[in-house]
């Protein structure tokens, strides 16, 4: 896996994980391409892209675009399960996801991504363990929050 990008129906990139290491000016490239061809296939075309060297799987939840580059040799529906399972890890976490939540929560959406896949390879399946997993940063934040408002109102 080279790149996950999700943007909004009007190309608005919301979120990029690159993995492997792109110049900037690429990247913005890559991010153009991707956003215009995507948006340019009819709703009822099939998922997948040929792109330069790599394959382009992609799909629409809501208002979102998710789309992966994978390279050549890997397989596209694992591919569209992972963008799949990505979806409702999201939607586990925030319910029912939107743009919206993706916008102001950005860093969760990255935390939860990172839980899910490292290095463009999917590190746990369970959705379970990725849930507890955040559901422990989520306390841990909470503590060092409190104990922060602690130290500020006590001194």
């Amino acid at each position: 896996m080279r790149f996950l990008l999700l943007f909004s129906r009007q190309g608005k990139l919301r979120l990029q994980k690159w993995f492997t290491p792109i110049s900037e000016r690429e990247k913005k490239k890559i991010i153009r391409d991707m956003t215009t061809m995507v948006l340019a296939r009819q709703p009822r075309s099939c998922n997948f892209l040929h792109w330069k060297d790599l394959k382009i799987i992609y799909k629409r939840y809501a208002s979102l675009y998710f789309c992966l580059g994978i390279e050549n040799q890997e397989n596209e529906l694992l591919a569209l399960e992972v963008i799949h399972r990505y979806v409702e890890l999201l939607d586990k976490y925030f319910g029912n996801v939107c743009e919206l939540d993706i916008i102001f929560n950005f860093e969760k959406a990255y935390f939860i991504l990172d839980e899910f896949l490292i290095g463009g390879e999917i590190q746990e399946t369970s959705k379970q363990m990725v849930n507890r997993a955040i559901e422990a940063s989520d306390m841990l934040q909470e503590d060092d929050n409190s104990e922060w408002y602690e130290v500020e109102l006590f001194g």
